[in-house]
């Protein structure tokens, strides 16, 4: 008995040693895998010790393959070297092996090593991890938050949007979120769930990432873009994330690589956001930096991001080593190029001939929508390759026989439309009949628009074309009516219709919506008031129940309200020329909202919000001060020049607009009137041919006044507005002769243009006497509606002219090509009656 007790000891004591020196000797393996300083040694390691190794060995080691990966720069990356070797498919078998052993966060962990070493995700390994941290989610084994949010983006990362799991996830960060504090880990997670969250979850989202953006003084730029890639998700524009996230960007600004840049630029893009001091500095970092990019991948993200605001020196070297690159370029840099040149509005044949020649190794690469960007692309630059646009065509059909997506449906019918010398099928009107039930607004609208083209040049060449074409058109009317009829939520609504454009919208259904919206009137809060007023805008209708809502909801909620978002309801109200019943509170109440807060807003949106007011009447000296300031301008000027075109434009215009309003009806300011070479610079550039209308007029005024030396024709005022006509009457209503008064006018092509900007060398009028302007107003003057509801500008021209001295006379288009205005006679007793005031 003592023996057996003696040799059950012994044996005891033997295994304990053994498992203490298998304890060490893994240990000791542990060890050595983290001390790993290349791949081929963790291979080593794991080839010499298969028997011995534990999960732990196992998940430590496919995680410091990604961890000595993720060191190299992205190009020297060895990725495929490392999924190919034996050992990393041992050590993927041991992985599958072990895996219900494992810890929680190193399942999380190897899921993430493995699909950053780019394994494909239908591979085992990745199943069965994902199906492990599955489990264990359903048997509500909680992972901690840094986990989850790691998980998450695993199943991001394989495009699993709308999985179970990611539904599991959301719940979980459903349940959690309020004890959320890292940011990093929020913004992780806001991406992974984004497509299957509700709009008050969106919310909540929305407002935790405010709160942690606010209250942490540094926090990682990719966090930031993380959260605007959640905007793009949620197709969702909140400025005051927007605004957050973009200060984080700018203080980051010497961090940021190209890469990043692209990526945010790109993002700002589709939200519709932009930051000219961002703009200014990623300008400068790129172009010192412009000679690091030199392989095709970096390049294509440079000339996307550093084109559209490079000077000229810069940005020919940038189109210089795009011609020389071009056959490098892979399908989707090809695109990133062409879009970009479509930005420069670059007209270099040299580099789209080499494009479209590259082009035709890719197309067959392409996806549907990408082929109709392609279009998009080539046509707007104007190329000229037939045999590249007969494939496209070919592409674009086989594309379109196939489709099943009403959207794409609509998007390859708009893209054929764009096609030149496209001879239609029968086929393409067959297949668009057969979606129109089940296409959006827009959708309907690009079929609409290619159906008119089409009709309108000929291009229906099959028997009983133009009445099948008559019944899709019809059918197209029908289908938009039924779904403005069903809408009965406004925020869906204005969904669609900000971002519909064209002649079928606006001759068919333009009213038809407008009546709806005020039919869902009630549903007008704060945070719809912006699309609807850009809906409002482009409709250009007088709407007093739908304007006099959002003034009340506006004054009613003006803090919810972001500040950049003002600028565009002002917008509505000056541009319509509208007073709602308290305009006073409307526009005091924006004003000190704005005025308090222009630190927040662009330099170049104070100068547009400047002008906006000023068309309303209101001068806030705080604002007019800011603006008209040395300092301010020296920073406008420089932000100008890398702002695209059209917004440069706009803004140049808008100031010397504020400069002559302020000059006119706020002399008190004492701001000098600058805009003098402006002016003539853009006058001698769009110089034009009067048109035989006014023609027509000028000839029934001569005959009226007496002779051609009484009046003038396009006449260019004091602070450059041009009128139609100018005569001067004295004081018994008899014309002047303006060259027996002497009156100063230089004839420059037919348009008369006064040298004295103010009054100094402006001949005096004889007392009593007085000039008259007479406006011929067209459509554009008056809102589309039958009120024919004066607009804004020639409004707010009207009352300059009369701070002038012009007795001014405005003769609408409706009324001179009215019936009742037929014949000449009638026509000329018209003019006789507004000159001289008739009745």
């Amino acid at each position: 008995m003592l023996c057996l007790r003696l040799s059950e000891l012994f044996t005891l004591r033997n295994c304990l040693h053994c498992s203490q020196a298998r304890t060490l000797c893994s240990d000791l393996l542990l060890s050595q895998i983290k001390g790993c300083t290349h791949e081929d040694e963790v291979f080593s390691l794991v080839g010499r010790n298969k028997a011995r190794l534990s999960e732990k060995h196992v998940g430590i080691a496919l995680n410091m393959l990604w961890e000595l990966q993720k060191k190299r720069p992205f190009l020297l990356r060895t990725s495929d070297y490392v999924r190919n070797h034996s050992q990393f498919l041992t050590l993927c078998i041991l992985a599958e092996n072990k895996v219900e052993h494992m810890e929680d966060e190193v399942i999380v962990d190897m899921l993430y090593s493995i699909l950053r070493l780019n394994v494909e995700h239908h591979v085992s390994l990745a199943k069965v991890l994902v199906a492990e941290a599955w489990k264990r989610l359903e048997r509500q084994v909680l992972l901690s938050l840094p986990a989850l949010s790691k998980f998450a983006l695993c199943l991001y990362k394989q495009h699993r949007h709308f999985s179970p799991v990611i539904g599991q996830v959301a719940h979980i960060v459903d349940m959690k979120l309020d004890s959320i504090q890292d940011i990093r880990v929020l913004s992780v997670l806001m991406i992974s769930i984004s497509e299957v969250i509700t709009e008050s979850f969106r919310d909540r989202l929305l407002q935790k990432a405010e709160q942690l953006l606010e209250e942490n003084d540094e926090i990682h730029f990719n966090y930031a873009r993380r959260i605007l890639q959640f905007l793009q998700n949620v197709k969702l524009r909140y400025h005051p994330v927007l605004e957050k996230c973009n200060r984080i960007f700018l203080e980051s600004a010497s961090h940021l690589d190209i890469h990043s840049i692209s990526h945010i630029f790109g993002l700002y893009e589709q939200l519709g956001f932009d930051n000219a001091e961002f703009r200014l500095i990623t300008k400068q970092l790129l172009s010192e930096a412009i000679d690091d990019y030199y392989d095709p991948e970096t390049f294509a993200k440079l000339f996307f991001s550093l084109g559209p605001m490079a000077g000229s020196k810069v940005r020919e070297r940038l189109l210089v080593t795009a011609v020389h690159m071009a056959e490098e370029f892979s399908s989707h840099q090809v695109l990133m190029i062409l879009k970009t040149m479509q930005k420069m509005k670059c007209r270099n044949s040299h580099l789209l001939k080499k494009m479209a020649s590259v082009l035709h190794k890719h197309l067959d690469s392409y996806h549907a929508l990408q082929l109709v960007k392609l279009t998009q692309y080539l046509v707007a630059l104007h190329c000229q390759d037939l045999e590249l646009f007969a494939k496209l065509k070919m592409l674009l059909l086989g594309c379109l026989k196939s489709s099943v997506i009403p959207a794409d449906t609509a998007a390859v019918i708009r893209a054929l439309a764009m096609l030149p010398s496209f001879q239609v099928e029968e086929m393409i009107i067959n297949k668009a009949a057969a979606v129109l039930p089940q296409c959006r607004l827009h959708h309907l609208n690009c079929i609409a628009t290619a159906l008119v083209k089409w009709n309108h040049h000929g291009q229906l060449h099959w028997q009983n074309s133009s009445e099948l074409c008559a019944k899709l058109l019809q059918k197209l009317n029908d289908c938009g009516f039924q779904r403005l009829q069903k809408a009965n939520n406004l925020n869906l609504l204005l969904e669609e219709l900000p971002y519909v454009n064209g002649e079928w919208f606006e001759e068919v259904l333009n009213e038809e919506s407008l009546a709806m919206c005020q039919l869902l009137i009630d549903q007008i809060t704060w945070a719809n008031v912006l699309p609807l007023s850009f809906f409002l805008i482009k409709s250009d209708h007088h709407c007093p129940a739908l304007f006099d809502r959002i003034a009340s909801v506006t004054v009613e909620n003006i803090n919810k309200i972001p500040t950049s978002e003002i600028y565009f309801i002002l917008f509505l109200f000056s541009a319509l020329n509208y007073d709602p019943p308290d305009n006073e509170e409307f526009f005091k109440s924006c004003i000190q909202h704005l005025t308090s807060n222009l630190s927040h807003l662009e330099t170049y949106h104070l100068v547009l919000l400047g002008h906006v007011l000023a068309m309303a009447g209101y001068f806030p000296p705080v604002l007019i001060m800011t603006i008209f300031n040395v300092s301010f301008l020296s920073k406008l000027d420089a932000q100008l020049k890398v702002l695209p075109d059209t917004v440069k434009k706009r803004v140049h215009l808008s100031l010397m607009k504020l400069n002559r309003a302020v000059c006119l009806e706020c002399p008190e300011f004492h701001i000098p009137w600058f805009h003098e070479p402006y002016c003539q610079r853009v006058f001698h550039n769009s110089m034009s041919h009067i048109n035989p209308q006014r023609q027509h007029i000028h000839r029934m005024l001569t005959e009226i006044l007496g002779g051609s030396q009484y009046s003038r024709i396009s006449v260019l005022t004091p602070y450059y507005y041009e009128i139609d006509f100018e005569c001067v009457l004295d004081v018994n209503k008899k014309s002047l002769s303006y060259m027996a008064q002497n009156i100063p006018l230089d004839g420059v092509g037919g348009i008369h243009l006064r040298h004295d900007i103010k009054d100094e060398g402006r001949k005096a009028l004889p007392p009593g006497a007085q000039r008259i302007a007479l406006e011929f107003l067209d459509s554009k003057a008056f809102s589309k509606d039958y009120s024919r509801h004066l607009k804004g500008e020639p409004a707010v021209k009207k009352r300059h002219l009369e701070m002038l001295g012009y007795r001014v006379v405005q003769i609408p288009h409706f009324e001179w090509n009215s019936m009742v205005l037929s014949t000449k006679g009638e026509q000329l007793e018209y003019l006789r009656q507004q000159l001289y005031g008739i009745q």
